[in-house]
């Protein structure tokens, strides 16, 4: 493929995405499909020789979209959303199109600068404090990882890290595996299984911690399993506070949290991977009440802020922190400007070596949807879950299982477990909507989230209609 037809292909290819995205909600949302389907479809071994542009194509519609789940169908009302616009398509493109690997600021300048300022844009959207910000001269910053996952693991490192330092300034006969062996980590048993995974990979002991009615976390209930482990001979370092809970989009108390890991010299992260792009609204940003005790603070802006997959925000208050726990210097890494203090190499602050200009897509929807935009794609998103919940409300065979705050619903049948597994089988079998489900308090429930950018009322009301008329089909069986 030469440039002349690439870019005949690419304007292809622009309107093939087009007419996918204009008509997406007319091909089924989950696929019918069983597992290994897809190797039949295509032959056992690479082509020997090249086949044409036009019949790879064709496969995409034969081989590929049957096998999709579209999660950016208005009828796709599962996990949390993953976000998509087309000015954040373009800067994908043309992401890909530099394809610079941005290690090292000197591996391209660009990448590394306009990453630390497009932070710093959006730290201050979510008005935090500035301890956060790199600014030109300040201690804190921050970073775009690929996943919150990754956000957590590499904050619960750093926080080994400076633990293992910080014992060993004070007892340096004890070695790194002894110190290892005592350090325990906290978070809610509400909390994203990736918690309990970083602390798995950073060979730590994870606690959970039994949160309230509402599925938060409270101080009172973290400062009394800190004290037992204390008086048990462990080392409290590091603790995982949610913002959002997966489960049901709980807020654990970080206002009573934060003190208490101040006071403990525990390192706090915030984990709001969905609920984190909620703050640029001024109503929604006293559920961040408290960043001010964190020590590093997360969310995915490919959930909820327009910007396609892989774009994690995350920031720490004292960048030494994390570049103090990963900086290796190989002679070929090095460049005569890394001592200036004036610019960053994110290699320091990641798992991987390489990374992609993805600030590039906050760069573009930042200008194209200004912050005003942004806030109303937000409040729509909420107003659409509390029009499915006074849905839910009016109907007496159902009931809401958890505080409706942002744009997630939980809701199930009155009734047995079995039941609303039942429902949500029938549900998921026509394929005509999809959700997921969750357990609180012992409870099967149903998750009913606010995804995709096209969503719009018409597509809640007839995802009720659906949902009340297998409701009924199901309660008419004789079991029942």
């Amino acid at each position: 493929m030469d440039g002349a037809e690439f870019r005949r292909r690419g304007k292809e290819m622009v309107d093939y995405v087009a007419d996918y995205l204009e008509k997406i909600e007319q091909r089924p949302v989950y696929p019918d499909v069983e597992p290994g389907y897809l190797r039949s479809l295509i032959p056992t071994e690479a082509p020997l020789e090249a086949e044409s542009y036009d019949d790879i194509l064709k496969d995409v519609e034969r081989v590929i979209m049957p096998g999709v789940t579209h999660w950016h169908s208005p009828y796709f009302f599962a996990y949390y959303p993953a976000a998509s616009s087309y000015p954040a398509m373009l800067a994908d493109m043309l992401c890909g199109g530099i394809g610079c690997i941005g290690f090292t600021w000197a591996a391209s300048p660009a990448c590394t600068e306009l990453e630390t300022v497009m932070l710093d844009w959006l730290g201050k959207m979510l008005h935090l404090p500035e301890q956060f910000l790199a600014g030109t001269h300040g201690h804190g910053g921050g970073v775009i990882q690929a996943t919150a996952s990754e956000a957590t693991l590499m904050s619960l490192l750093a926080a080994r890290c400076k633990a293992v330092r910080r014992v060993q300034a004070s007892n340096p006969e004890q070695s790194e595996g002894e110190i290892f062996s005592k350090l325990v980590a906290y978070t809610s048993d509400q909390a994203h299984s990736s918690v309990e995974r970083a602390g798995l990979i950073g060979g730590v002991i994870m606690r959970k911690i039994p949160t309230d009615d509402s599925y938060a976390v409270k101080g009172e209930i973290l400062k009394n399993m800190v004290k037992e482990d204390k008086a048990a001979g462990l080392i409290p370092f590091f603790f995982c506070a949610t913002l959002g809970t997966t489960p049901s989009c709980a807020f654990d108390h970080i206002t009573e949290l934060g003190p208490v890991c101040n006071e403990e010299n525990m390192w706090m992260h915030i984990d709001a991977a969905y609920a984190g792009s909620a703050f640029i609204c001024p109503e929604f940003r006293p559920l961040l009440n408290g960043v001010e005790f964190a020590d590093s603070f997360n969310f995915n802006t490919h959930k909820w802020l327009l910007v396609n997959f892989d774009c994690s925000a995350m920031w720490v208050k004292n960048r030494a922190d994390i570049v103090g726990a990963f900086k290796i210097e190989p002679l070929y890494l090095k460049h005569e400007n890394q001592e200036s203090g004036l610019v960053t190499d994110y290699r320091h602050w990641q798992i991987p070596l390489g990374r992609r200009f993805r600030s590039l897509k906050l760069w573009f929807v930042f200008r194209m949807y200004g912050l005003t935009g942004l806030q109303a794609h937000i409040r729509k998103h909420v107003g659409l879950a509390k029009e499915f919940e006074s849905l839910v409300r009016a109907d007496k065979r159902f009931e809401i299982c958890a505080k409706v705050i942002l744009g997630l619903v939980c809701f199930r049948l009155k009734g047995s477990n079995e039941l609303n597994q039942n429902l949500l089988k029938r549900i998921n079998d026509s394929k005509e909507i999809h959700l997921v489900p969750c357990q609180l308090s012992g409870r099967f429930v149903l998750r009913f989230a606010i995804c995709a950018r096209a969503t719009e009322s018409q597509h809640i009301q007839q995802a009720w209609r659906h949902i009340t008329q297998l409701t009924f089909e199901l309660l008419q069986e004789p079991d029942h």
